[in-house]
């Protein structure tokens, strides 16, 4: 095992769970393969990152992620009402996960907070916005790259 921390210009290979302050579980490789990443590819959540510095090979910690290092806190603009003529052949219900593409065809997805016969409203926020974010991790390998 490696005497290697995580920092600039190492590849880490961890197992992750990721709980919300309720305890439900939103995610977890412990079941599956770890997840591989090279310290700032942007591949994870910066304050998750930073978290994780220092530790190394055969770690098992706690961390937490305040919304403000994660996904931030919810924007009330990205709440947006529709017109109901939009969903005409869509059978919803309130948490329904629609997909829509914006000008340059990228895929937006939100979730339908409420509905009338007139309108819908749609939230664009990330769904964990807000949240306090409580990973499990254990560091399985660290390297230099």
């Amino acid at each position: 095992m490696s005497d290697i921390r995580i920092g600039q210009n190492t590849e880490v290979t961890l197992h992750f769970a990721l709980h919300l302050e309720n305890g439900d579980t939103v995610d977890s490789t412990f079941d599956k393969a770890p997840a591989v990443f090279k310290v700032g590819d942007g591949n994870l959540l910066p304050g998750f990152e930073a978290a994780i510095f220092g530790f190394k090979a055969g770690d098992k910690r706690s961390v937490t992620v305040i919304p403000e290092n994660a996904f931030g806190q919810p924007n009330p603009q990205n709440v947006q009402i529709m017109p109901r003529s939009q969903f005409q052949d869509m059978e919803l219900s309130e948490g329904l996960l629609v997909i829509f593409n914006d000008a340059a065809n990228t895929e937006l997805p939100g979730v339908v907070k409420a509905f009338d016969d007139a309108q819908v409203t749609v939230d664009f926020n990330h769904p964990l916005a807000g949240k306090t974010l409580n990973f499990e991790v254990e560091i399985l390998d660290v390297k230099a790259v």
